[in-house]
């Protein structure tokens, strides 16, 4: 079925321990498509500068995503993101981040995207992406992800989000953050009583827990990995696997979201694997189906 997302474009720099990639491509959005567009086509929405030195048609070659959506501004500068990652590399120091373009309005979403049936709402203002929702007809799934800054800043916004969404997917941080509560169990009954029917919270290396409003619980580890080179984009990645798995299924019942959770987690372990989308571009399906049934014996007792 029908995947739309809306997110960044980023000209990224990133530091880890491995090295250093310069310019290079990044952004909610390209993420996301990237690993969704493994199960599903995807109907891309986002806003660029003139000064962005990336083709998108390039970059999404060979893969089944519709780029009318993908608005470029003559006079605007496109997003960019500076990090390091130390050590375990669980969390981003960002050294400088330019908004540029996403400071401003946001794209529109074509007429022949208004009937999707799945929405991810990748990372930006809850204001925004209260207005990319509004632009879609109802009856659509739709997924939504945050941050700490719109949790300290614009509450009202984002708690006005959930109350319209799906599904809130969010790292560990921002779910203590955003609920007020440090046990994650705790956090999640807190979160979904602001409205979603779905909570999904990434933990990074320690995987990620989903719970929604039936009581049901799911919990997997993430995908054992021996080395991690860059973990930008893993968030994202996760996301459009998961997003990506339940386009395909067409369902979205507790079985299915578990068995997308588990797509997501493999997806992202492929991210991290390289710096920027290097760990992806090579990637086929069956390769991800491959790594997916060895996530199922390392978890099966």
């Amino acid at each position: 079925m029908s995947l739309l997302v809306t997110g960044s474009i980023g000209i990224d720099t990133v530091t880890t321990p491995y090295g250093v990639s310069e310019n290079c491509i990044g952004g909610s959005a390209v993420y996301f498509s990237m690993a969704a567009s493994f199960f599903s086509p995807v109907r891309f929405t986002g806003v660029i500068g003139s000064d962005c030195p990336f083709d998108l048609r390039e970059v999404f070659s060979g893969r089944d995503v519709d780029l009318e959506g993908l608005e470029v501004r003559e006079h605007s500068r496109t997003f960019r993101w500076k990090g390091l990652y130390h050590d375990a590399m669980n969390e981003a120091v960002t050294e400088k981040v330019e908004l540029n373009v996403l400071a401003e309005s946001p794209p529109k979403v074509p007429d022949a995207y208004r009937n999707s049936k799945y929405l991810f709402l990748a990372n930006t203002a809850p204001a925004l992406q209260m207005e990319l929702l509004g632009q879609v007809e109802a009856g659509v799934f739709s997924a939504a992800d945050t941050m700490n800054c719109w949790i300290d800043g614009h509450l009202n916004d984002l708690k006005a989000l959930l109350g319209r969404i799906d599904a809130l997917i969010i790292n560990e941080e921002e779910s203590r953050m955003l609920s007020g509560e440090s046990n994650l169990l705790k956090a999640t009954k807190s979160i979904l009583a602001m409205g979603p029917e779905v909570v999904l919270i990434k933990k990074g290396d320690s995987g990620s827990i989903m719970c929604n409003k039936m009581g049901e619980q799911f919990i997997l580890p993430a995908f054992p990995m021996a080395e991690v080179k860059d973990p930008t984009g893993a968030g994202d990645s996760f996301a459009g696997g998961f997003m990506g798995y339940l386009a395909q299924a067409g369902k979205t019942d507790f079985k299915s979201l578990k068995t997308a959770v588990a797509y997501g987690t493999v997806v992202a372990s492929f991210t991290i694997s390289e710096f920027s989308l290097g760990g992806l571009t090579c990637l086929k399906r069956k390769d991800i189906d491959k790594r997916l049934e060895v996530l199922r014996k390392v978890t099966g007792f």
